[in-house]
């Protein structure tokens, strides 16, 4: 990983706050730069998978920025406390953000078809309309098609890991981290399962 400059002395980060806060752009682009070690330090902790070093350093630093230009010097705590802060919100949101269109991905996977030749979704067994009978009544059917499915195919971790994952059966909808840390695995590994259980049950509908 590429070297980075030592960060500032109190001293100085406080003649660099001072200058900052009178619109000198040298001044922040230096606290940036001079604070970069401390975003490669903290952005290591999400270096996992298939993570790439540097657009995790780029999130990061992103949230170092808005750290300096949001920072109060008044209040009683260092600049690197109330950065790593910032940086680690910006890194969060991020993973966050990669979460949900991970699980919009897997939602609208095409898991089959009908006998009329009709695309069969995830989302099209998970989803439950109450304004149309004849819709509420299909969709019933297809949970029901889904729960057999389940049932025949899936081992009760990869049933009880889908059911979590996406609120079937009335349970809660949580994230991989957290049945990682229910199971005592790693997040990839539920990741993984999750995949393989989706394939299984795709398998099925295929047969069909």
């Amino acid at each position: 990983m590429q070297s980075f400059p030592k960060p500032l002395t109190a001293k100085e980060e406080k003649e660099c706050l001072a200058r900052c806060r009178s619109g000198d752009e040298e001044a922040r682009n230096l606290l940036i730069e001079k604070n970069l070690r401390l975003v490669a330090y903290i952005a290591r902790k999400y270096n996992v998978g298939d993570k790439d070093m540097d657009d995790l350093i780029s999130i990061g630093t992103i949230g170092l920025i808005k750290g300096i230009d949001t920072f109060d010097e008044t209040k009683n705590i260092r600049l690197a406390t109330y950065a790593a802060r910032c940086i680690d919100n910006e890194l969060l949101m991020m993973l966050r953000a990669e979460k949900k269109t991970a699980k919009d991905v897997y939602l609208y996977d095409t898991i089959g078809s009908d006998k009329e030749g009709n695309e069969i979704n995830l989302i099209d067994v998970i989803e439950h309309y109450d304004e149309d009978v004849v819709e509420r009544v299909t969709t019933e059917g297809r949970i029901a098609k889904l729960q057999e499915y389940m049932e025949r195919v899936l081992s009760e971790r990869e049933r009880n890991i889908l059911m979590m994952r996406y609120g079937l059966d009335g349970k809660r909808e949580i994230t991989q981290r957290e049945i990682a840390a229910m199971y005592h695995i790693s997040r990839s590994y539920v990741s993984r399962i999750e995949k393989k259980a989706l394939q299984k049950l795709r398998k099925c509908y295929e047969n069909i």
